[in-house]
């Protein structure tokens, strides 16, 4: 059940969620029961956090009970985004407008869910990384610390494009520490791509990416390794 709450306007509270003093709420906000929401939480015009998995009758995705929504201290929520119950989002990370952050996900500390992004349920993303526009990052996919992945880029996850063989897995791509993916680039399913390896804009990788180097075209290939003076501290 959801109740008003005179906080903000139209804002609904369910069942077992506590405002804390400091939160900065917009108009229309929908907080779903035991959502969790630490101090200095910012939540945009029309967002929604906390909302049970929407599920197709013949989803393969788990039907359990993914637990309350939690936003850590000092997380932002843009206007129009959706963050499902079960997602946790760390300290200081922003969702950006009209995102969706699936059941199971973790995003970690400081980092970016750009406009329009769509990250999917049982992802697991570091800290500081940035997801641009657009970017859709899919289903048991890995995102290491540091990690920037330009707008539009897609990750897959199902080889067969829809006609798996039933029990066979899901297997989203892996994106080590410092590595970057440039706008437009298409992961295939289960693909690693090494530390502070590099992705050219409109790549489509069909293999593993060494570390530290750049690879390009499609499908991708090496194109050269990545200089010392590139490299993250």
């Amino acid at each position: 059940m959801l109740r008003e709450s005179e906080r903000a306007p139209g804002l609904l509270v369910g069942e077992g969620v506590e405002l804390p003093e400091r939160i900065e709420l917009g108009a229309n906000v929908v907080l779903h029961p035991d959502t969790e929401l630490g101090e200095d939480v910012r939540l945009g015009d029309g967002c929604v956090v906390g909302r049970p998995p929407l599920l197709a009758r013949r989803s393969t995705a788990s039907r359990e009970h993914a637990g309350p929504a939690v936003l850590a201290g000092g997380v932002s929520v843009g206007a129009g985004s959706l963050v499902v119950a079960g997602a946790r989002i760390g300290a200081g990370s922003v969702v950006g407008d009209q995102a969706h952050v699936r059941e199971r996900a973790v995003i970690g500390a400081d980092s970016v869910v750009g406009r329009g992004v769509s990250v999917d349920n049982d992802v697991r993303v570091g800290d500081r990384v940035k997801l641009q526009t657009g970017a859709y990052i899919t289903a048991w996919s890995v995102i290491e610390d540091d990690v920037f992945v330009a707008p539009c880029v897609t990750l897959t996850n199902d080889q067969t494009v829809g006609r798996r063989r039933r029990g066979e897995p899901l297997r989203g791509a892996v994106l080590r520490r410092a590595s970057r993916v440039g706008g437009g680039a298409v992961l295939l399913p289960g693909v690693e791509i090494g530390e502070e390896a590099f992705v050219a804009a409109g790549a489509v990788v069909t293999r593993d990416v060494p570390p530290r180097t750049l690879v390009m075209g499609t499908p991708a290939r090496i194109v050269r390794e990545i200089a010392e003076e590139e490299l993250l501290p």
